[in-house]
């Protein structure tokens, strides 16, 4: 077991009003909001790696870029597949592809069988021992 270049997971979700700009507060319009988007990313990177990591250890993310190229509606499924690309020591660098599948509730003219390119990037996260990791934080608050 390890970390390895080539561990990958993906995740999905149906973009639901509370997903949107609106109430992200990144935007004024009702489709997907880019923070979101980047949650989801994060949330596909951890799954790709998180099987594979030593007991009191977790990873947390340091850099990301994204790249959101369609807007997706509210009723729209999204999929983000993340690939561990690169292992330097314990920073870890992951690409990903969001891609909106066949659901699109209530959209005329849509046939359900194209995969569309939401967006694309990378994240970085490096590996932490979780207590030390949180003492460290803790003790930071307090300055």
């Amino acid at each position: 077991m390890g970390v390895a270049a080539g561990q990958r997971a993906s995740v999905s979700a149906v973009v639901t009003e509370a997903d949107t700009a609106m109430l992200a507060g990144s935007g004024d319009v009702p489709v997907l909001a880019t923070p979101r988007l980047l949650a989801l990313a994060e949330a596909a990177t951890v799954a790709a790696i998180s099987p594979h990591l030593a007991s009191g250890m977790t990873s947390v993310g340091t850099s990301a870029s994204l790249e959101h190229r369609r807007a997706s509606p509210v009723g729209a499924e999204v999929v983000v597949e993340a690939e561990l690309t690169e292992v330097d020591g314990r920073r870890l660098v992951f690409s990903f592809i969001a891609r909106e599948g066949g659901r699109r509730a209530g959209l005329p003219g849509e046939d359900g069988n194209e995969d569309r390119v939401v967006g694309a990037g990378t994240v970085e996260r490096v590996l932490v021992d979780r207590e030390a990791f949180l003492a460290r934080a803790a003790a930071a608050d307090r300055l």
